[in-house]
């Protein structure tokens, strides 16, 4: 019963959108522009113009309670779908922030990593050095047993 709830209001709504789509455009207005100048011109063809006037009143009234309703649809509908659009910013956002942190992060790490690598390369370079005092040492050492 639910889904069958769910079509209805979702066909109501689709007709809304389509009703406020139709009322602001081009062809709304010619239609509305042909309707009132009938109106007027009923009257100069000997229509009583109370009753003109009353019926014309009646229907710009109806008419005016309906586009107000379909207004509200759609600016509710278009207030929801912000707010669904700002939670997903919300979420990318949060997202930017711990990408963010995690960049930070490695870029420490990367920093941690060069100094490693820096203390490595003097390590190497003492080693070198005391290689080439051993090897001095045992030439001298040759030399002198020799």
């Amino acid at each position: 019963m639910s889904d069958r709830i769910n079509r209805k209001k979702e066909g109501i709504e689709h007709l809304a959108d389509k009703a406020t789509k139709w009322i602001g455009s081009a062809y709304s207005l010619v239609v509305h522009t042909i309707l009132f100048a009938g109106c007027f011109v009923s009257i100069l063809l000997g229509a009583p113009f109370d009753r003109v006037m009353l019926v014309l009143t009646t229907v710009v009234s109806l008419e005016a309670i309906y586009l107000s309703i379909f207004i509200q649809m759609t600016i509710n509908r278009h207030t929801k779908e912000l707010e669904e659009i700002s939670e997903d910013v919300d979420e990318i956002q949060e997202d930017i922030d711990e990408i963010q942190e995690d960049v930070e992060e490695i870029s420490e790490d990367v920093d941690e990593i060069q100094k490693d690598v820096d203390e490595i390369q003097e390590d190497v370079e003492n080693i070198e050095k005391d290689v080439d005092e051993i090897q001095e040492d045992v030439e001298v050492i040759e030399v002198k047993v020799k």
